[in-house]
């Protein structure tokens, strides 16, 4: 066992527990915070004047110029006048379309009664009151005498006051008044190289000197207004489906399909704010989209390539330049006042058609080898023939020749037994077969000549009209393209209208967006032009109409695609938040908390200073 330790008894008086303490109280005293010493007056000079220092930077140098470097330029635009365009307060178009009278057989004073007799039926015809025909007396005529000088004289000045004469319009189409005393009735007879109409009549359908109403002039009313109904349904539906006309945005510069599909109740409705009093029927609505939806949109340039294929050897050669120098370039020629063309031909011989296609068979009741209807839309074999999509700035039009093989020849269409057809809005296909085997071979040594390529070139003319969208009802090629010049004026017209709208819709909605001076000086130009082209429209000058509507069209699409502009659409503030906090951040932070922090010192001071 361990031994047991000895206990030790400590007794401690009161007074010495307090003797102790004491002791320990002084010999450790209280630990007492050190204030810093009082700031100098010339110190607090010096801090003052360094914030001070750093603001005045941000406030002279670095503001200013952030404003100058990240300032957005916006040059000042005509909304007011852009909106205005845009909603066809601007401009209402018209139409006036003068028609010259000459009746070489006749005393002017007959003519002069025959054009007031049938200025008065057109004028009770028609129901489109944007479009109408104003006639006039030609200068051929058989001479007067004293008297009946004296009465012309005084029908010329109704005429005049009446507002159907115009010297500053263009001839839209002539009329020459043929009498013929063998005929019972009266007959029109259209030349389809110039815009002219021969009506010939019988003398006993003339008109006495006190009358306004007979036959003839309503015979004549109706042939123009037959004559003008379709190109006033195209100028009719254009007008209805523009801005120009209701409240939204197209910017097109053609009438599109669905335009053209529109109900007539509603075709109807919108056409009595343009002054059109019934609507346009179902069948010729329809008419007219199919004929649009082949056609191509407007272009100021045209590509056309003619291409020669041939699965075989044959032919080895084409006069196809003489064949275009005779048979297409009048045509394009005539057309060049509306867009440019431009031709390049090629051939590629052992160029079968796609594979995807049955191959012809043979109709041994008319003696053909024939082609499937439905197999039409897959004959280009595009993987082998090359055909470019598109050349150049503008839209290409391809033109296929295609010579079957003598074995497979002549080849037709089935059903229709025709020889060519078209792809909307891409070009057409003429199957040129080979001649009889008795010249087959005479005709392999020169290969083919302009005359045996004529009949494909004159199918490539009509069908260029057809993309051009030139209406059918004029048979004439130069009413075709007078009247594609105006449908071609409207139609620029409220396209570059559209786009100015869109424009000042788009300066409004985006603020912060840029408006160099250069969209400035385009939409100055655009409305210069748009106004221009209206006042053309309204005097009868239709090509002046068309050339400043281009003009104008070209200016809009280059203001309203501005690159700085375009660039600056997709630029949202977020991102701005997300590129200036890290730069500002550190350099924002210590300036204001050092300004803080003096602005109270200040406020301090001056509050001890004032309850003392």
């Amino acid at each position: 066992m361990a031994a047991a330790s000895p206990v030790v008894e400590v007794s401690l008086d009161v007074d010495d527990l307090q003797l102790r303490s004491g002791t320990t109280a002084e010999q450790n005293p209280p630990v007492v915070k050190k204030k810093p010493p009082p700031e100098s007056n010339e110190g607090i000079r010096v801090r003052q004047l360094v914030i001070l220092s750093f603001w005045a930077i941000v406030a002279i140098l670095g503001i200013p110029i952030w404003l100058w470097t990240t300032s957005i330029h916006r040059a000042r635009l005509p909304l007011q006048e852009m909106m205005d365009w845009a909603a066809g307060r601007a401009c209402r178009p018209s139409f006036p379309l003068q028609i010259v009278v000459e009746g070489p057989l006749l005393p002017e004073s007959e003519v002069l009664r025959i054009v007031r007799a049938t200025q008065h039926a057109l004028d009770d015809r028609n129901d489109f009151s944007l479009h109408h025909l104003r006639l006039r007396v030609g200068n051929s005529h058989v001479p007067l005498n004293a008297s009946q000088r004296q009465e012309t004289e005084q029908d010329r000045q109704a005429d005049s006051s009446s507002g159907h004469i115009s010297t500053t319009e263009e001839m839209a189409l002539k009329i020459t008044l043929i009498p013929n005393g063998g005929l019972t009735a009266a007959h029109a007879e259209f030349q389809t190289q110039s815009a002219s109409l021969n009506v010939v009549y019988p003398p006993s359908s003339a008109p006495l000197a006190s009358s306004t109403s007979f036959p003839l002039a309503n015979y004549i009313a109706a042939q123009l207004q037959d004559l003008f109904a379709e190109e006033q349904a195209l100028i009719a539906l254009a007008l209805t489906a523009s801005p120009a006309s209701t409240s939204g945005h197209q910017s097109s510069a053609s009438t599109g399909p669905s335009s053209l599909s529109s109900s007539p109740t509603a075709v109807g409705s919108k056409d009595n704010r343009l002054g059109r009093a019934r609507s346009i029927s179902p069948e010729l609505a329809a008419r007219l989209a199919s004929r649009n939806s082949q056609a191509l949109k407007y272009s100021p340039t045209y590509h056309i390539t003619i291409s020669l294929f041939s699965p075989n050897a044959w032919p080895s050669s084409w006069d196809i330049e003489a064949a275009i120098a005779e048979y297409l370039a009048p045509l394009i020629r005539s057309a060049s006042v509306i867009s440019n063309f431009t031709i390049d031909t090629q051939t590629q011989l052992y160029a079968s058609f796609s594979p995807s296609v049955q191959p012809p068979e043979y109709d041994a009741s008319r003696d053909v080898w024939t082609l499937r209807a439905e197999d039409l839309g897959g004959f280009i074999n595009a993987a082998e023939w090359p055909l470019s999509p598109s050349i150049g700035a503008g839209p290409t039009l391809n033109f296929i020749i295609y010579v079957p093989d003598p074995a497979t020849s002549p080849l037709m269409i089935k059903d229709s037994h025709a020889n060519s057809w078209m792809i909307p809005q891409w070009g057409g296909v003429v199957i040129l077969n080979p001649p009889s085997p008795a010249r087959l071979n005479q005709v392999q040594a020169k290969g083919l000549s302009k005359e045996d390529i004529q009949p494909a070139l004159l199918v490539f003319s009509h069908q260029l009209l057809s993309f051009l969208g030139t209406p059918e009802s004029p048979p004439s090629i130069p009413l075709k393209l007078q009247t594609l010049t105006r449908l071609r004026a409207v139609s620029l017209l409220l396209s570059a209208s559209s786009t100015m709208g869109s424009l000042a819709r788009l300066t409004i909605a985006l603020p912060s967006i840029a408006i160099p001076e250069t969209v400035s000086t385009a939409v100055e130009a655009t409305l210069q032009h748009l106004g221009r082209s209206c006042t053309a429209l309204k005097n009868g000058e239709f090509s002046t109409a068309l050339d400043n509507a281009k003009t104008a069209e070209m200016a809009a699409e280059r203001g309203f695609f501005e690159k700085s502009m375009v660039g600056q659409l997709y630029f949202p503030d977020e991102h701005k938040v997300a590129v200036y906090l890290p730069l500002l951040g550190p350099v924002g932070v210590p300036l204001i908390m050092s300004a803080l922090k003096e602005l109270r010192r200040i406020w301090m001071v001056r509050r001890s200073r004032s309850s003392n």
